[in-house]
This record gives structure tokens, sequence and C-alpha cells, in this order.
């Protein structure tokens, strides 16, 4: 379950590097240990009896608090889409998939105040005064029509609702007119905060709460076209991609695994932790009904984040690529319980 990337990274850091689990403080040599021995039990296969007393007797296990001091987090789902593209731009295909801009700047404010410390970088642009100003919102940026010489297309997609998805996700399969398949994955982003359309929607009444879904969204915006980029631009937040064939990544540059992998608010979390979820998932692609959804329980890696993800009450669970992972993941919204795992003191 433990990639030994995943290791690698723990073993790049200082031994000595603290991460905060509630008031106590866990060293990185630490939680390393803590994946390594995990790993080697695991490995042997055993049952859920052997499981429990190999946690009992090893693990100081801790409970992630949820929203608003409850333990209670919400779960949501993302998954690694197909969508269709082509190198070149055609009125097929007309929307680019951007690389990162060449005038995008990253500001470390931490470099000139220490109250910046646990907010540091800022995505900024020098204006034609030569002053440095918030990088464009997602408005500016599809009104500029030469943004293409600051950002050179990776690709181009046929859809604007995939686009849109795609930047939510962070990775993705671009099947190519061309032939082959182009794998992108997140790379920067405008540094604009991120605003939810789904709920957007929900306030303006446009989706019921208890139907939102990434499914219905998409409906909607289907037989809305006419509002489309309004709706879009709600969120000013644009995300700025780069190809990755071996992917996708998580935001430790390792591998993410299906249904094994979880993205948190790594400015809370420690990233790579071993963790464990109670929650619920889908039986199969018709089950809309989320209060017939099957108990899940399992052992997960802290291993990326997201824009949408923020707070000690939001995780979002990797459930892989293709027609199941599309759905679970776009109907995904449930309560559950989040877990820490790492080696007690004396081991």
């Amino acid at each position: 379950m433990v990639t030994g990337l995943l290791l690698i990274y723990f073993s790049k850091l200082p031994g000595t590097r603290e991460f905060f689990f509630g008031s106590d403080r866990i060293t990185s040599a630490r939680i390393k240990a803590s994946l390594e021995k995990f790993n080697a039990f695991i490995e042997k296969n055993p049952d859920k009896k052997q499981i429990n007393a190999f946690i009992q007797k090893n693990y100081a296990v801790y409970q992630s608090t949820g929203s608003r001091g409850s333990t209670r987090v919400l779960f949501t789902g993302y998954y690694e889409p197909s969508l269709e593209g082509s190198r070149v731009q055609t009125d097929e295909y007309p929307y680019p998939l951007y690389t990162a801009p060449d005038d995008l700047l990253t500001l470390d404010l931490a470099v000139f105040s220490e109250k910046f410390s646990s907010e540091p970088l800022r995505m900024a642009r020098l204006d034609r005064q030569n002053r440095v100003v918030p990088y464009y919102s997602r408005k500016e940026i599809n009104a500029i029509k030469d943004f293409h010489k600051r950002a050179a297309p990776l690709v181009f997609l046929k859809s604007r609702i995939d686009r849109f998805f795609l930047e939510i996700q962070g990775s993705g399969r671009v099947n190519l007119k061309q032939g082959g398949i182009l794998r992108v994955h997140y790379h920067k982003k405008n540094g604009h905060a991120y605003r939810s359309i789904g709920k957007y929607l929900i306030v303006n009444q446009k989706i019921p709460r208890e139907k939102m879904s990434m499914q219905s969204i998409r409906a909607w915006l289907k037989r809305h076209p006419e509002e489309v980029e309004s709706i879009f631009n709600h969120n000013p937040s644009f995300v700025f991609f780069k190809e990755q064939p071996n992917g996708p990544l998580g935001c430790l540059g390792v591998k993410v695994t299906p249904m094994r992998s979880i993205a948190t608010d790594t400015a809370l979390f420690p990233k790579g932790a071993l963790c464990f979820i109670h929650t619920c998932i889908p039986h199969h692609t018709k089950d809309t009904d989320r209060d017939k959804w099957q108990k899940y329980s399992g052992f997960v890696l802290n291993q990326d984040t997201g824009g949408a993800i923020k707070g000690p009450g939001r995780a979002d669970f990797f459930y892989g690529s293709g027609k199941f992972a599309e759905f679970a993941a776009g109907q995904m919204n449930h309560p559950g319980k989040l877990y820490f795992l790492v080696l007690k003191q004396d081991l």
C-alpha cells in the first residue's frame, strides 16, 4: 500500500521535522517508521482480527475534528477524467488547456514578514506601471484574446464544461483526435480563491441541495448554455496544466492509488500520513440514493490536496478512472470520520 516513492519523500526530510497531531508533535522519522511498519505487516495479508490487534498494540490513533469542532468530516470524491482533445485548435476543439504563463510570478511573502509564514505564497504579475498586482482572474484570462502568447496551450478540448471540471479534478487523460492519449496534470494556478459553483447554484435556486452532484451540475449547464460563462466566472480561480506521463500524482509528486488515497488541507494535516476512514460509498453507477450506500472503512494515505479542500472537516477520496469512478466521485457527498495513525512513542 505504501509506495517506495512516498518513503523516499520522508527520507529526504530532516528526521527531526515535526508535524502537529492535535497538541502532540510527531517527527517525520516517526511518521516514516509508522508507514514502514504498517506496510511490512499488511503485506502478510492479515485478517480483520489480526489488523485490529496490530493497530491497538502498535499505533496511537488521532481522530480528526470536523467542521465547527465536531468529529464529522464531509467526504467528497475525485477521479481522473477522460476528455476529447486535439493537438491543434479547430471549430470542433476550440478550448485551450493552458500551460503556466510566462508572466506569472510566485511571491514568497514570508521573506518580507513572519506574519505571512502560515500562508506565504501569492501569485502575481507586473502591471504596466511595473507594480506587483494579483494575477488575472478566470474572467480576465478568458477575455484576453492573445492569452496564448503568455501561456502556450498544451492541448485543445472539445468541451468547456470538461475543461472546467478538469481543473477541479486536477489531472486527466485526453484522447487525442490525432491518436494516442495525453495525460495532463495540475501545474500552477492564478492564486485567486476557489469558489464553488455548486454552492452558487444552490443559493440561487438553480439546483436543489438534496440533488446536488457533479452530474446534476453538468446537466444543468448543458440545458442553460447561455449562463455557462457567468456561472464559471463565479469561480475566479484558474488552473494551468503540464504534461504528466506517469500519473495522476498527488501533492508529494507520488502517484495516488484508487480507493487508497485522500486529499486534505495540507496546511492542517501532515502530508503522506497513514489514515483510516469511515464513510459510505455507492454500490454501482445507478445508486443515487446516498442514504442507501454501503458503509466503507479502510486504510488510506493522505497524499493530495485541492483548492476546494479547506479546513479540518473536509476530505476528498480518490476513486481512480472509468465510469464508476466518475459516477462515485461526482455523487459522493457523505459524512464520515477520519483518523490518523502513528507508531506509539515507545516503539
